[in-house]
């Protein structure tokens, strides 16, 4: 049967090419929105496992570093630095502002004391230390020993960092603890948490241990709604394309009616009808997801989103595909399984 299903696909060559192109644009939007999706989350991952702290102090009530806007007193680091376990304790600021480049972006903004914890690993450059200077992401297109306008502050870029992003991509840049605490606090001696390397066996009044996954798991919450709203349109990508596979298969089982009348006749089984049935499909859907992991290469540096597109999500793809190809010749399997031998000996 799978002679016949290749025969009868060669026939039909033309329909069959347009069916795959189409399918297979369906399947390569399914890999760049998870793709971006796996990107957001590498990020979030990267950015907390950057600090290489082994857990984090926020205030009592705050949601968590990289999102409470409770400030705390640079004094507490001393007292986080005395718990029992803790052999390093670094204050950190983070914040929200703009750059002007190529008009306004928003831009993270992390602030540690030089050498501190969460000090960038650099592309290119020296790490700040000097009031005034700061660490670009390349994306913000600003070189080395240029000046940018951050947050209407202009300061010397000193070194550049790649692919150092988080809220939904959006670009960090590094400063000093100072700069950021004379910036964004009114030069008040205020920190948005404390980093800690060892393993606190203690609590200090006001402030809130955080684990690094508890951590992570705070940074993602924000874009939850995201990632539901892209796996809510991938399962419509993925119907769509059941719905595509479907109906060509259950058009070409229409018109061989004749055809299945005749193999029946001449003792085919169901079961081979299916058999038949079901390479065609899932050969077309296997096809389509091969035209989509080239399509989804030659658009993904066109997407609005950074997309990291990973070896299991091309796996999955084909086990998707063949799902794919077996619910969608669901409805021709249907039609050719009803077929009256006797159509062979008369008119349809």
């Amino acid at each position: 049967m799978w002679r016949v299903a290749l025969a009868d696909m060669r026939y039909r060559r033309r329909r069959f090419v347009i069916t795959v192109l189409a399918t297979g644009l369906m399947f390569a939007m399914t890999l760049l929105t998870s793709g971006a999706a796996e990107a957001l989350h590498h990020q979030d991952r990267s950015i907390v496992s950057s600090f290489h702290a082994d857990s984090w102090f926020v205030a009592a009530g705050g949601s968590g570093p990289f999102t409470t806007t409770t400030p705390l007193a640079s004094s507490v680091t001393d007292e986080v630095a005395r718990v029992p376990g803790v052999s390093r304790a670094s204050p950190v600021v983070l914040f929200r502002a703009t750059v002007e480049s190529h008009g306004k972006q928003d831009v993270n903004v992390v602030a540690t004391p030089p050498d501190g914890l969460g000090s960038p690993a650099l592309e290119d450059g020296r790490q700040p230390r000097d009031s005034g200077d700061v660490v670009l992401d390349a994306d913000l297109g600003i070189r080395v020993g240029a000046s940018a306008d951050v947050a209407g502050r202009v300061m010397r870029v000193v070194g550049i960092v790649n692919d150092a992003r988080y809220y939904f991509g959006t670009p960090t840049i590094f400063m000093l603890l100072r700069d950021a605490q004379e910036q964004f606090f009114g030069g008040l001696p205020l920190v948005s948490a404390i980093a800690v390397q060892g393993q606190p066996r203690g609590e200090v009044a006001g402030l809130r241990q955080m684990s690094v996954s508890d951590v992570a798991a705070d940074l993602k919450r924000p874009t939850s709604r995201g990632d539901a709203t892209v796996q809510f349109i991938n399962v419509l990508l993925w119907i769509s394309a059941i719905g595509i596979v479907g109906s060509i298969v259950y058009l070409s089982a229409i018109e061989r009616v004749r055809e299945f009348a005749v193999m029946k006749a001449t003792g085919v089984s169901n079961g081979s009808l299916l058999i038949g049935l079901a390479i065609q499909a899932i050969v077309l859907s296997v096809l389509a997801a091969m035209v989509a992991a080239v399509v989804a290469q030659l658009l993904a540096p066109g997407f609005p989103f950074a997309v990291r597109i990973t070896r299991t999500a091309y796996v999955g793809l084909v086990v998707v595909a063949i799902v794919v190809g077996l619910l969608g010749s669901g409805a021709g399997l249907r039609r050719a399984v009803k077929v009256d031998p006797a159509l062979a000996f008369g008119g349809v």
